[in-house]
């Protein structure tokens, strides 16, 4: 099991205000704050510190691919939405994945340094099925 995981952003800044607006619909906030990093998780439990830190600095080459657990699929859509506005290009919209497991819902943004960033539901879909070209 993964305890917490980061990444490097060019602009700490930006990166901040850009996950705190794609990760609200996922429950997540910033958890603690240092001069050149940031920790994100729940809003309500796990590590004080958070499970998801940025740091100020050059962005990992080749760019990572991370995924965050989402409740529901309306929360995939949230975070697929809230990431666009925020400034994240389209990289998979909201949808099923059958090719993964025939009940991953999930949406891909890039976010502002081009990492992979997916909001995923594991649950039992009723939405109709798509099999994008990308991801």
């Amino acid at each position: 099991m993964i305890d917490h995981t980061g990444i490097n952003v060019s602009d700490l800044a930006a990166s901040k205000a850009f996950y705190q607006t794609a990760l609200a619909p996922l429950g997540y906030t910033i958890k603690l704050e240092l001069k050149n990093a940031a920790g994100f998780g729940e809003k309500d439990g796990g590590d004080p510190g958070g499970d998801f830190w940025l740091s100020s600095g050059t962005p990992f080459t080749p760019r990572s691919h991370i995924a965050f657990h989402a409740k529901s699929e309306a929360d995939v859509i949230a975070f697929h939405e809230a990431a666009l506005k925020a400034g994240a290009k389209d990289n998979g919209a909201p949808g099923l994945r059958p090719h993964y497991h025939k009940s991953y819902y999930a949406a891909f943004v890039y976010d502002l340094d081009g990492y992979n960033i997916e909001a995923v539901c594991h649950g039992n879909s009723q939405a109709p099925s798509i099999t994008p070209d990308v991801v």
